[in-house]
C-alpha cells in the first residue's frame, strides 16, 4: 500500500497560529486551510474592529497560505464562514465576492456565540492542489 503524503503549510505572511495547530495542513492534493481571522500577522491585533476590514484580511490571510502551499483561490473547493453576528452576512458576502469567482466553492455561513480573540468573523477552506478542470 502506497503512503499518502502530508505536508503542514506555514508562512510568516499569515498570522501565526494561537493554538495547538498549523496554519493548514496538505494530505494528497487535498489542502485543510485553518480558519482565518483578521488579524495583522506581525502585531497579531485585529486590523480594525469593522468586520468588512477583518473579512478582507482574513481572506488576504488565507490567500498568502494558499499561495505558500502552491495553489490560488481559484482551486478553493469549499468555505466556511463563521460569523459573530448574522447581521454581518450581507457585508462579509460582499468582500467574499471579491476574492473569489464563478464557479465559486461550495459554503457554508454560521452565527456563532464568539470567535477565538473575539472576532467578528472567521473564514476556513478547503482546497486541491495542481490543476483543476471545470466541466
Amino acid at each position: 500500500m502506497s503512503k499518502i503524503m502530508r505536508r503542514v503549510i506555514s508562512t510568516a505572511k499569515a498570522p501565526a497560529a494561537i493554538g495547538p495547530y498549523s496554519q493548514a495542513v496538505q494530505v494528497g492534493s487535498t489542502l485543510y486551510v485553518s480558519g482565518q481571522l483578521g488579524l495583522d500577522p506581525q502585531s497579531m491585533n485585529f486590523v480594525s474592529d469593522s468586520v468588512v476590514d477583518q473579512a478582507k484580511k482574513a481572506l488576504e490571510n488565507m490567500g498568502h497560505i494558499l499561495e505558500a502551499a502552491g495553489t490560488s483561490y481559484g482551486n478553493v473547493v469549499k468555505t466556511t464562514v463563521l460569523l459573530k453576528s448574522m447581521e454581518d452576512f450581507g457585508k462579509v458576502n460582499d468582500v467574499y465576492a471579491s476574492f473569489f469567482k464563478e464557479p465559486y466553492p461550495a459554503r457554508a455561513a454560521y452565527e456563532c456565540a464568539n470567535l477565538p480573540k473575539y472576532g467578528l468573523v472567521e473564514i476556513e477552506a478547503v482546497a486541491v492542489v495542481g490543476e483543476l478542470e471545470d466541466k
